[in-house]
Order: structure tokens, then C-alpha cells, then sequence
């Protein structure tokens, strides 16, 4: 197994160009000049738009703060931390309002022609099982994770992941709360 850890906390913030948050890059994958994938934690301070990506799937999710309302083309989407993830094409960039305050927000992105890609809550016994192209765990809180035999620690701020073309299964032991990011040919 070819496991890498990514601390949240030793990610430098890099502010947004309309100065409504700072986001921390976790991971750029395969290369950052070239990304089929990408993991972030966002702050979002001011309510507006998101930067559009054509070509992107992206997933979302609150990890802190009361939430937010994207506007997507669908409808209006309230999120909290207690909702599972919302996934939408990247070059809707929708307006985001702050329910009360700050968030943090996690964000997955991938090309499209990357493969499908997937944002979801793990809750402990819950399971990434055969071969994916990438896979990945964000601990918002204190993870157990079974891999296959093994069991990892993850503190809170942690991405564990793996593109290792395996068919081990990967399972939420306890703690969380937990995300699994997933990419499939």
C-alpha cells in the first residue's frame, strides 16, 4: 500500500483573487501545473460568487461554521456541517451566502475527463472497497481507518491517500466525523 498524509495545517493559505476567502491546498494530483484532481479546504468570509471551472466536476461540503446557500441551476442548496456533500459542474460557479458568519469548506475537483469522481460522508463501518484510480479520507475529527489489516490514526485537518491501483478495502473504524474522495476510471 501506498499511503500519504497531508496536514491541513502545514498547507499555506493562499487568498482568493476576489478576496472573499483563503483556501488550502491539500493536494494537486497527478502535478499542480496539471491537475486530474484536486483536494482544498476553504474559508469562505464573505458571501459571493464562486470562480467558475469549465470542464470540472466539483464536490462541497461544510466542515465548520453555520453554512452556507449555493444558488445552483438546480435551485437553491442549504448546506450545514450535518449535510452530506452537494456535487455540481464547475463552471456553474454559484453565488454562495454565508448563513451566519464564516465557513470552512471542503472541496474536491476533477477534470472530467479525469473519470468519475465522488465526495461522500464516511460514518464509522462505512467502506471504500475494490480498485479505484485515487482514493482518499479527510478527517474532520480524530479516524480510525482499517486498511485491509492495518489501522491508521488520522487527526483532524488530515488527508490520507492512495493512487495505488488496488482493490484493498479501505473502512471507517470510528471518530470522524469523516469524508471519503474517490476517482474511478
Amino acid at each position: 500500500m501506498n499511503l500519504h498524509l497531508i496536514d491541513l495545517h502545514a498547507c499555506t493559505p493562499q487568498p482568493w483573487r476576489n478576496g472573499g476567502g483563503l483556501t488550502r491546498e491539500l493536494l494537486a494530483w497527478p502535478q499542480a501545473a496539471d491537475w486530474r484532481l484536486r483536494v482544498s479546504v476553504a474559508r469562505i468570509a464573505h458571501s459571493g460568487p464562486f470562480s467558475a471551472f469549465p470542464g470540472v466536476w466539483r464536490g462541497f461540503t461544510v466542515l465548520h461554521g453555520e453554512g452556507v446557500m449555493l444558488e445552483l441551476p438546480s435551485g437553491r442548496v442549504t448546506l450545514t456541517p450535518a449535510d452530506d456533500p452537494v456535487a455540481f459542474d464547475g463552471e456553474a460557479a454559484p453565488h454562495c451566502h454565508l448563513i451566519d458568519g464564516p465557513t470552512e469548506d471542503l472541496n474536491l475537483m476533477a477534470r472530467r475527463d479525469a473519470g468519475r469522481a465522488a465526495l461522500r460522508r464516511a460514518r464509522p463501518g462505512d467502506a471504500v472497497e475494490g480498485a479505484t484510480r485515487w482514493r482518499g479520507v479527510f478527517a474532520g475529527g480524530l479516524v480510525r481507518l482499517d486498511i485491509d489489516d492495518h489501522t491508521q490514526t488520522l487527526h483532524a485537518g488530515t488527508l490520507a491517500w492512495s493512487d495505488a491501483a488496488e482493490a484493498s478495502t479501505w473502512r471507517v473504524h470510528d471518530g470522524g466525523p469523516a469524508w471519503f474522495l474517490t476517482l474511478e476510471d
